[in-house]
């Protein structure tokens, strides 16, 4: 038995091609599949967040930097907002709030601009005029107030900005709030004292 010839050999499959060819043609549709629906989760991540920026609803908050470091990830920003720890008297909901449980924040523009929660709902309520509404999650309930968590606590930044917002203590974040309720931060700006 002789090896082939370098001129007779055919030209190397790519690997996938291989692979796919030693599965049954049941397995190989089960596959192409699971390829595609990844493609289509990462490309559908991607267009949220640009149709978030651009049909969403811009709201301002005022936050405060918490722990502005992670070795892993390098610089960031952990934001604490005003409306993370709000009154239990906000809620609406007919049961008591429980924690890892869905909210929505009720958001009303005050006459600097900057919005203030004005109600927590289990649902996502009706807004009319300037109002907006941001979805959360409760994360601790005690007796007179909630603590809540959006999704917007990180924010990384080019650790030459990370000192200059060390120095200033208060920060105003701009968000862009999607109709489907998607949230995420389109500007960190301080404010000067």
């Amino acid at each position: 038995m002789s090896l082939p010839t370098p001129d007779s050999a055919a030209p190397a499959a790519p690997l996938a091609t291989a692979a796919a060819a030693l599965l049954p043609a049941s397995h190989r549709h089960w596959l192409l599949w699971l390829v595609a629906a990844q493609v289509l989760f990462v490309l559908g991540v991607a267009v949220a967040g640009y149709a978030t920026a651009a049909l969403g609803r811009t709201v301002t908050l005022q936050t405060e930097p918490v722990d502005p470091r992670d070795l892993l990830y390098g610089d960031y920003l952990r934001l604490r907002y005003q409306i993370s720890e709000l009154p239990g008297s906000l809620w609406r909901g007919t049961e008591v709030p429980r924690r890892r449980q869905a909210a929505y924040v009720l958001l009303e523009p005050r006459p600097s601009g900057d919005f203030e929660a004005t109600g927590i709902y289990p649902e996502a309520p009706a807004t009319s005029g300037q109002q907006a509404v941001l979805r959360g999650s409760v994360q601790d309930v005690w007796r007179r107030g909630l603590r809540l968590r959006y999704g917007l606590e990180r924010y990384y930044v080019p650790e030459t900005m990370t000192r200059r917002m060390r120095q200033r203590r208060r920060l105003r974040v701009t968000i862009s709030i999607a109709p489907w309720g998607q949230a995420r931060i389109t500007q960190v700006d301080t404010v000067r004292q």
